[in-house]
């Protein structure tokens, strides 16, 4: 079997076989297939797509490239949370110490950024010392003492994920359902998991902003699961705008810190309590999403999620200063303001294009090579449906060098749009799927655990 064969079959459009899957992404973990040649599967696949047994086959041999965890041992059911990527999207770093201080267990393998969006081992790497990268001996001990771990792909972990996830972020090869959703499950599923809530972003600053294009990745998503024995439900939920006020690596930490210590942003709260709520729901923590969102709101408020937070912290080699003092995170030299040119009504606020400053200020990924600057980003003054003054701040920008700080002034001045009236508020949470299909759910109602598998 030749790389050149497979490739040229998926350019043609023609099913890959899994003998013919397996061969390419083993031969590319081991080194055997470079990376020029991966690249032009990844971009055949974008192109051609993969129907359910290619993408399930693709999930399968990634998950075979390394190790996969075996968490029997520790006590408890295990449940993790997956965002398929946003803006501003902090949720991770409060919601896996909160549904620990809860009484789950939250296994965390997640990723770094891909394109404009933020990745969740960036963000923790702002915390001076915090180490992502764990040997399997470490992340079990933590698990087991402390209930939650956050770590990213070792070597004997999902090594073709790490690998494919890079090369994706560089080749324009993001979104695409199969790999996006064979990325997610293969990384998810190695952490021995009872259950998986999905967060599917929908909008501007989403990988997709179609509803049928989230709805198919989270029917993909579930449908992987549900065929390797897993619990899997998923929300659909708002990105047109950054969730919270904060966009950059070590601007998020801080306001992570703010809403564990009971603060923070209401958007950010919500969607946290919400996503909480399904996490207990799904491995019967919680007898309905009414209660699951009391105990949540709970752990937040009597400062049990902060306490877990810093043990995950301390844990994991971060130091506990920055934590209490988040002024000792990294924080760029120059401050630019960003004003408003005329008066009225924030009609909307481009996620996408935020994020896009982001990376113009380094905070993001160009390209393989790139190095993730932790201390820029923005601060968002003013979001959509507020009102503003002309010459009144919109956003704040952190920058470290003088040229990008101006190139993502540009950038923030245009994601910027005024109405004179106040537009309608969409809600956090578009959609909850399941097995039994797609609707529109109120998470301020009783759920019963029946709504996890569809069942009437």
């Amino acid at each position: 079997m030749r790389a050149y064969e497979v490739i040229s079959k998926k350019r043609d459009g023609q099913g890959l076989s899994p003998e013919e899957i397996d061969f390419f992404v083993s031969g590319f973990t081991k080194g055997e297939i470079p990376d020029y040649q991966m690249a032009s599967l990844l971009m055949a696949i974008f192109l051609r797509g993969m129907n359910e047994e290619e993408t399930f086959s693709l999930t399968l041999s990634m998950l075979r490239s390394g190790e996969k965890l075996d968490l029997s041992d520790i006590p408890g059911k295990k449940v993790d949370k997956h965002s398929t990527g946003g803006v501003g999207d902090k949720v991770s770093l409060v919601l896996a110490p909160a549904v620990a201080a809860a009484g789950a267990i939250v296994p965390m393998i997640s990723g770094r950024g891909l394109g404009h969006t933020g990745g969740t081992l960036d963000k923790l790497e702002s915390i001076p010392g915090f180490r992502t990268q764990l040997s399997i001996e470490e992340f079990k001990e933590n698990l087991s003492r402390i209930g939650v771990s956050i770590i990213g792909q070792t070597p004997e972990l999902v090594p073709a994920d790490a690998k494919i996830y890079a090369l994706r972020d560089v080749t324009a090869t993001v979104d695409s359902i199969p790999l996006i959703a064979s990325s997610i499950m293969s990384k998810k599923l190695v952490a021995d998991l009872d259950a998986l809530v999905l967060d599917v972003k929908l909008g501007r600053g989403a990988v997709f902003d179609q509803e049928e294009k989230a709805f198919q990745l989270a029917r993909s998503l579930i449908r992987i699961g549900s065929r390797l024995g897993k619990r899997v439900v998923a929300l659909v939920t708002d990105m047109d705008q950054p969730l919270g006020r904060m966009v950059g690596n070590s601007l998020e930490v801080k306001e992570t810190i703010d809403l564990l210590q009971g603060g923070g942003p209401e958007d950010l709260r919500e969607i946290t309590i919400d996503l909480g709520a399904w996490m207990l729901l799904s491995v019967q923590e919680a007898k309905s999403i009414d209660e699951g969102r009391r105990r949540i709101e709970g752990v937040l408020g009597n400062g049990e999620a902060l306490n877990k937070f810093k043990e995950m912290v301390e844990a994991q080699g971060g130091g506990l200063k920055a934590i209490d003092n988040p002024e000792l995170l990294p924080w760029a030299k120059l401050r630019i303001e960003v004003k408003a040119q005329s008066r009225g009504y924030i009609g909307s606020l481009d996620a996408k294009k935020i994020g896009q400053a982001v990376v113009a200020l380094g905070g993001g990924r160009k390209d393989l090579s790139s190095r993730i600057d932790h201390s820029v980003g923005i601060e968002l003054i003013k979001k959509e449906g507020e009102k503003v003054e002309e010459g009144e701040s919109l956003a704040f920008i952190y920058a470290s060098e003088e040229d990008k700080g101006e190139e993502a002034q540009l950038l923030v001045q245009n994601a910027y749009q005024f109405s004179e009236e106040p537009p309608e508020r969409s809600p956090l949470v578009h959609y909850l799927v399941t097995e039994g299909g797609v609707k529109s759910v109120s998470l301020q109602g009783a759920v019963s655990p029946q709504d996890l598998t569809g069942e009437a």
